[in-house]
């Protein structure tokens, strides 16, 4: 059985071995997800507590009244958090193994969307890393998405070499 940890090193320097990983399990696969959305998630969420302390109210009732519900204000924004990121990269990873079925059908290899999407899921570690990284040096959002949408990109395409070719008849 592989661990998540071989999957993660593979997806970062070795992208033409996740064409092998496309025969996992979709649930290990899915718990790879989770665990990229887990770094995710922890990085908006301490984010978001540096945020909520550094942020001066000009309202002194608003200030109180956040001090007041603070307790109910964090859990729920944890749960918020995670729900966004949930849905963000599971959309973005299928928005990505569709593309992967096009370059499939150019290449002339064969795969299915549910192989694709497997390679995809492990193709985005770079971008979900990168995502974190940006906003720490605070780059341009425009200018970070085209990064990660190319890097991912050329990782999908290095891993879908390694698909098997389509038989002429």
């Amino acid at each position: 059985m592989v661990k998540h940890s071989q999957i993660f090193i593979d997806s970062l320097i070795h992208p033409k071995k996740l064409a092998a990983y496309r025969l996992l399990t979709i649930g290990k696969t899915i718990q790879y997800v989770f665990i990229l959305i887990a770094i995710v998630t922890v990085y908006s969420f301490y984010q978001f507590l540096t945020g909520v302390t550094e942020t001066s109210y000009n309202i002194q009732g608003l200030t109180e009244y956040v001090e007041d519900i603070q307790w109910l204000l964090y859990p729920f924004a944890f749960v918020l958090l995670t729900l966004t990121s949930t849905i963000v990269l599971f959309i973005r990873i299928s928005i990505y193994a569709f593309v992967g079925i096009i370059v499939l059908k150019i290449m002339n290899r064969r795969g299915e969307y549910r192989h694709l999407w497997r390679t995809a899921a492990l193709a985005i570690t770079w971008s979900t890393l990168l995502t974190v990284l940006f906003s720490l040096i605070r780059l341009s959002s425009i200018v970070s998405t085209i990064i990660e949408i190319i890097i991912t990109m050329v990782i999908l395409i290095l891993a879908s070499t390694k698909y098997p070719k389509i038989a002429k008849k």
